[in-house]
């Protein structure tokens, strides 16, 4: 059993490798390390859909589990790919990327491959724990939905739904936001973002703790904790949050936006004084 689980997580892991391999060839020819961002989402179905098919292939079974998990992940990946598609399309490689080629200055491509790639391969695989656990795991049946596992399944999708919503609205109004002239300078204040300053942060996370709470019904699924909190704090203290206002943090408007909304958790906005 535990050989299977091994061979399990080397063949998807090696699944990832050889599509970071083709993300990092994409991005190179195309002189824009930006593409990754495209590749990122659905590295995560990488890992879930082999994950998958090679315990179906030792096995000779599958678990409701299992599918809802890998169907979560799908939707999720797709969704993320395409509206960083169509966000960035036509546009130059993002000022991150630019700002990262600058520091660099030589060894460029290998220092790309190493730290772009290959170091959001590694949050892949780290922030995918709950999803190796459902699927190299023997998964409990379901005997009705008020037992532990049925709990766990229909409470988990259901607290990914609420993430998914967050994040599908949020990214959805600020791009059409975005898109009128007349708001050029202006700040997203409204509907979810009038709740959080981050309001698909705030989906993105709770969509991964909705996925970890599916886990929990397999044996020792409790300990695929540190994928959730993992994507929590390099959202919120490395990549996302802490970024974002770093680059605002001189805009006025933005300091008044801040003062009067809700970090991360949605809530109601201050009255002002």
């Amino acid at each position: 059993m535990i050989e299977n689980m091994l061979l399990i997580i080397g063949y998807s892991a090696l699944s990832l490798f050889i599509y970071l391999i083709i993300a990092f060839l994409v991005g190179t020819i195309k002189k824009n390390n930006g593409l990754m961002d495209v590749f990122y989402g659905p590295g995560y179905f990488v890992v879930a859909i082999t994950s998958l098919i090679f315990y179906i292939i030792l096995n000779h079974n599958v678990n409701i589990r299992q599918i809802v998990i890998c169907i979560l992940v799908f939707i999720w990946a797709l969704r993320l790919a395409s509206y960083v598609f169509i966000r960035n399309r036509g546009k130059p490689e993002d000022y991150r990327y630019q700002a990262m080629r600058r520091s660099w200055k030589t060894n460029i491509v290998l220092k790309s491959f190493l730290r772009v790639y290959m170091f959001q391969g590694l949050v892949i695989f780290i922030v995918a724990f709950p999803v190796w656990f459902v699927n190299i795991s023997s998964n409990p049946p379901i005997l009705n939905l008020l037992d532990f596992a049925g709990i766990t399944l229909w409470l988990g999708v259901l607290i990914w739904v609420i993430g998914f919503l967050f994040e599908t609205i949020g990214d959805y109004t600020l791009y059409k936001f975005l898109q009128k002239p007349e708001n050029k300078g202006e700040i997203m204040d409204r509907g979810v973002w009038k709740l959080s300053q981050h309001p698909n942060y705030f989906g993105e996370v709770t969509q991964w703790w909705g996925i970890y709470i599916i886990a929990l019904a397999t044996p020792f699924g409790f300990i695929a904790i540190f994928g959730p909190i993992f994507i929590t704090y390099m959202i919120i203290k490395v990549s996302g949050i802490k970024l974002l206002d770093k680059r605002f943090e001189v805009d006025d408007k933005y300091a008044e936006y801040k003062k009067r909304t809700s970090v991360f958790f949605p809530w109601f906005p201050k009255k002002e004084k």
